[in-house]
């Protein structure tokens, strides 16, 4: 059903300093960084990427850590009928992208994870197709 972990994504609040702290104190390559989005990597895999949480929280993410799981699926609409068969709960149904599908369901305890079909072929590339979906 999943073929790897696609990210391992932080929610923080301030990005600046987030950066400074992996990149100057823990010694992480930075690897891309945007406006809202930073990968570090450790040779050629990215490890690590960072996104800023959102300042105003709806009641419905108040009680959420601040990590998203992203994995990478072969055939997103196959994954998504199967989980909802099974009755998981769906934070973000599917839906088309620029970097393909997506979508983002929870675990028992609300954790988000991220479902993602690469429209690109390239099965080694990493994550740049995450871009702001941090849950708001």
């Amino acid at each position: 059903m999943f073929n790897k972990i696609g990210a391992v994504i932080l929610l923080v609040g301030d990005l600046k300093e987030s950066i400074e702290f992996y990149r100057d104190i823990l010694g992480m390559q930075l690897k891309q960084e945007s406006e809202d989005w930073v990968e570090f990597s450790k040779g050629s895999s990215t490890v690590l990427a960072l996104h800023p949480a959102r300042k105003s929280r709806s009641k419905k993410t108040q009680k959420r850590v601040g990590m998203l799981v992203g994995f990478n699926v072969s055939d997103l609409q196959d994954v998504c009928s199967e989980l909802e068969n099974k009755k998981v709960k769906f934070y973000k149904k599917q839906t088309e992208e620029a970097f393909g599908k997506h979508a983002i369901i929870e675990d028992p305890d609300g954790h988000l994870i991220s479902l993602v079909e690469l429209s690109s072929k390239d099965e080694f590339s990493q994550i740049p197709y995450y871009h702001g979906f941090a849950p708001e």
